[in-house]
Formats: structure tokens, C-alpha cells, sequence
């Protein structure tokens, strides 16, 4: 039996395609064009079912099981012998009912939360396309939009030329910066190593900053005993006073300083350093200024935020992570820079094999030769769509809704002193930080003692959390503080309605501990 395509061809049914294997499908069966939509359909089906649930606030946020319950439920085992098509479909199902909905509204826990349904889309492309973003000649397309949109973003910062480029994560754009640092002080590193140094090399960091500067200290050979973290205030804004008297500390013990990172929206606070005073720092002493923007750097499509970051042109690198509060999908991770051709210096291997210099195209497109990677996902098309269905506007009204729903929650908290204790009471960013009070706790006097014990069953109440499945919300210690909660706002599911939700939930889940 057939039916017509929109062309008016005649086209085959589809057989049932429960009872067929992998074998029956494209591109192995030449014929199997049918059943390989019935199967593409009926995924769709349970992407779409999915999708239901994660906006559905009467949903749970996630089906809790201990991993070796797991392991008992779910059959992960590797077989000889093929399963059916039925029985990948089963698998597709299982394994999105044990997922957690990370878009649920009431998924507050990191900072990359909330699907993007065009986003998405430009991603499932992306998968069809299958393809490797090292040279024009593979992707020119996705290439071009790359080109484009990482300009766009470089003009946003404040740049007028550079470079930039898509990483995987913000751990490796940190790296990237990192690197470009010492190869532009010290080129010969490239090909003679780290015994090419005249001596230790020292970087700066604020004792609030992301571990991936720690881990690119240790990734690069300096090692993490000269990634040198300097002091906050109160806020956890990095003290300039003291990142000047721990450099020249480093240079009295021996070591040379040549890098800087100021935060922009710190893991937990989300605080931001102040990149003027900074900056004339590094420039008193010829250092490297980067700026690690992954988390707050979304706030840059906002004109109303742009004060956040003053100075940030002055930086000679910027990363920033559409994924996170631009809510792109995962994973979009960039990092700019101000000087064009770096990149390009630092890392071209020469191989010729890939990256001919005597292309019959602008061999200038061709991306693979500036990065440490040879592979390179496609991150940029869900990005660039998402881009063109917001428009620089809808980004900016996001992040204000953003901020908005964060002074509502900082507000509602207020209005429960007895039961609510904030950290930090005026947040930079959208993070939230703050004790629960449990009923016991309400007439104990504030101090260390007992911070010591709401820090103790703040892993009591999250774990009360997950296996209800209503509300994630993480949780974490700083510095001398312990464990308290920290709920993201990045997220455009949320409403008011959620917020309120959360207090609630949170004071019915944990007044008796």
C-alpha cells in the first residue's frame, strides 16, 4: 500500500516497525525510508511527551532512585545480539522517566537550566547535520553564522577586531585564555616547553572564582600552588588592594605574574569584580587581564546592566556561556579575545592534512588550526537561531525578567526573617543565597553556632527535596560559611507563581528538621 509525498510520488507505508531492527532502517535498507520516518515519528512522540511533563508544574521534577536501584530497574546491559525497534523506543522512554527535568519551573539548581524549544530545534539540525566545525570546506554554512555571531558578541564587549571561538564548556575557554597568556610573553613555550621559562609563572584569581582556573594552572603545567587566589569582600567581590600586595608578594618570592582572572557573576554569590581598578593593576605591571563572564555575561545583552561590567573592553579575554543564563542549549561555551591572529599562533599545529593552506576558498574560514581540538561540535547553529528568533531586544527584556523574579524572591524572603536568612541580602546577579530556619532554630540567637547547624541539615532538606521530586534548589559551603541554599533564577519558565512555590515548599518540606 502507498500514499503520496508532497510532491504527488507515490510512497510505500511504512511496515510495523515495532518488530524491525536497526538493519530495516536507512541508510542499510535502501528501501527503508518509510520505516525510518514511522521511527523518527514515534521519537518525536516521546520527545514531545517529555516536553509536556518538563512545563507541566504538576509533573515531578524527578523520579528519585538511589543508583543501585537504578541499576536494578533499567537494563543497561551492552548486547551481542540486536534489540528490536520496539524495545529502543522502550529504552528512549525509560530513559527520559529517570531524567531530571532540568526545564521544569521549578528547577532551580544550576545555572544552566530551562529548554529553549528553538534552541532545541536548531539542535536536532544540528544532529541531522552531523558535522565537524574545523573548516569551511565541511561547514561552510555553520561556519559563516559562527564568524557572524562571535563578531556580534565581540562588539558587544567592547572589541573592535579580535578573535573568538566556541569551546566545550567554560572550564576550556578559561584554558584558552590561559594559554594565549604565557604564549604571548613567552612564544618559545609553544615549542620548548616550560623549561623555556626564566622562572615560575604566577597567576591571580579571586579566592570566589570557578575551579576551572585552579584546573587550567594544573592543565598547563604551572601548577595549582601558582594559581594564587586572592581575598573578597563580604560581597565576594575580589579585593584590588590585595590582588596588588599578592603580586608584588610573587615577585619578592621569585615568581613572574601574567595573568589576571576578574569574575563576572560568581559561581555562588554571582558576584561581580570590579574590572576598572583591576585593570589598572594589570596594566601597572603587564599582565594579562581575562575575564571569566560565563555566568554573568548574558547581562551584557542589557543595556540597564551594562555598568556591571565597566572596563570590560580594557580585558585582553572574555568567556562567556550562552548556555547559561542565555538559556542555549547545552553545551555553547565562548571565549574573545582582543588581539586577532593569537588564537591562530598559539595553537596551529601545521597539519597539513586537514588544514591546506592552498585551498581554492578563503582559507582565513577555517577554524580547526587555532584550537587545541581536532573535533568540534557544532555549538553555534541552535545559538544563532535562538538569536534570530529573540533578537538582541528579547535577550535583554530576558535578562531583565531575570533580575526582576530575583528581587521578587530576595523580597519574599525578607517578608519570612523568621524563617529565611539571607546571605547576601542585595544580589548582583540572579543567584540567591540563604539559610533555611527550621522551627527549632527560630528562637536561637544568629551567630556561628547557629550558621553550624543550619549548615548541617541544609543536605537534609535537599535530599527531602529530591525524593519528593517537587523542588531543586542546590546547596553548598563558602569559605568559612557552611552548607547553605544558593537558587538560580535563569530559568524562562518561572513566574512569580513558582517563586512563591519554592518558600512554601521548602518551609512544608523542612520545619521539622
Amino acid at each position: 500500500m502507498s500514499v503520496q509525498d508532497e510532491q504527488g510520488n507515490p510512497r510505500r507505508l511504512a511496515k510495523d516497525i515495532g518488530s524491525l531492527y536497526y538493519s530495516d532502517l536507512l541508510p542499510l535498507a535502501g528501501d527503508g525510508e518509510p520505516e525510518t520516518r514511522e521511527f523518527l515519528n514515534r521519537m518525536t512522540e516521546i520527545l514531545m511527551d517529555f516536553l509536556h511533563k518538563t512545563f507541566d508544574r504538576s509533573s515531578k521534577i524527578l523520579d528519585f532512585h538511589h543508583p543501585e536501584q537504578l541499576l536494578e530497574i533499567l537494563d543497561l546491559t551492552l548486547p551481542n545480539q540486536p534489540k528490536n525497534i520496539d524495545q529502543l523506543l522502550a529504552d528512549c522512554r525509560d530513559t527520559l522517566t529517570y531524567q531530571v527535568k532540568t526545564g521544569h519551573p521549578r528547577f532551580f539548581n544550576q545555572l544552566s537550566n530551562g529548554v529553549d524549544v528553538i534552541s532545541m530545534a536548531g539542535e536536532w539540525l544540528t544532529a541531522t547535520a552531523n558535522t565537524n566545525m574545523f573548516t569551511y570546506e565541511i561547514s561552510p554554512v555553520f561556519i559563516l553564522m559562527e564568524h557572524m555571531t562571535l563578531k556580534k558578541m565581540r562588539e558587544i564587549i567592547g572589541y573592535k577586531g579580535g578573535d573568538s571561538i566556541l569551546a566545550p564548556g567554560g572550564t576550556i575557554s578559561n584554558l584558552y585564555a590561559v594559554l594565549a597568556a604565557r604564549y604571548r610573553k613567552y612564544p618559545r613555550v609553544k615549542s620548548e616547553g616550560l623549561q623555556s621559562l626564566p622562572g615560575p609563572l604566577a597567576m591571580f584569581t579571586s579566592e570566589h572564582s570557578h575551579f576551572s582556573m585552579m584546573s587550567a594552572a594544573a592543565a598547563s603545567g604551572l601548577g595549582t600552588d601558582n594559581c594564587i587566589s586572592v581575598p573578597c569582600n563580604e560581597r565576594g567581590q575580589m579585593i584590588p588592594e590585595e590582588l596588588e600586595r599578592l603580586v608584588l608578594k610573587s615577585i619578592a618570592d621569585g615568581k613572574i605574574p601574567f595573568l589576571v582572572t576578574a569574575t563576572a557573576g560568581t559561581t555562588v554569590f554571582g558576584a561581580f569584580d570590579p574590572i576598572n581598578p583591576i585593570a589598572d593593576i594589570c596594566e601597572k605591571h603587564h599582565l594579562w587581564l581575562h575575564i571569566d563572564a560565563a555566568w554573568g555575561g548574558g547581562l551584557l545583552m542589557s543595556e540597564k546592566f551594562r555598568y556591571k561590567f565597566e572596563g570590560i573592553q580594557r580585558a585582553d579575554s572574555v568567556t562567556w556561556n550562552p548556555h547559561k543564563m542565555m538559556n542555549v542549549l547545552l553545551q555553547c561555551s565562548t571565549v574573545h579575545f582582543k588581539q586577532n591572529s593569537l588564537l591562530y599562533h598559539c595553537n596551529r599545529m601545521c597539519a597539513d592534512y586537514l588544514f591546506q593552506q592552498d585551498k581554492h576558498y578563503d582559507v582565513t574560514y577555517d577554524t580547526g588550526d587555532k584550537v587545541i581540538q581536532c573535533g568540534r561540535h557544532n555549538d553555534i547553529f541552535k545559538f544563532w537561531l535562538l538569536w534570530r528568533a529573540k533578537g538582541t531586544e528579547g535577550f535583554a527584556k530576558q535578562m531583565e525578567r531575570f533580575v526582576q523574579l530575583t528581587q521578587y524572591l530576595v523580597e519574599g524572603l525578607l517578608q519570612r526573617p523568621e524563617r529565611f536568612q539571607l546571605i547576601v541580602a542585595e544580589p548582583e546577579c540572579t543567584n540567591v543565597c540563604f539559610w533555611y530556619v527550621p522551627t527549632r532554630f527560630r528562637t536561637m540567637a544568629p551567630g556561628p553556632e547557629r550558621d553550624r547547624l543550619l549548615g548541617q541539615i541544609t543536605p537534609i532538606l535537599k535530599g527531602r527535596m529530591m525524593s519528593t521530586g517537587t523542588l531543586m534548589v542546590g546547596y553548598q559551603p563558602q569559605g568559612k560559611l557552611p552548607n547553605f541554599f544558593r537558587c538560580i533564577i535563569s530559568n524562562q519558565a518561572v513566574t512569580e507563581v513558582d517563586i512563591d512555590f519554592l518558600v512554601d515548599e521548602m518551609d512544608r518540606l523542612g520545619h521539622d528538621l
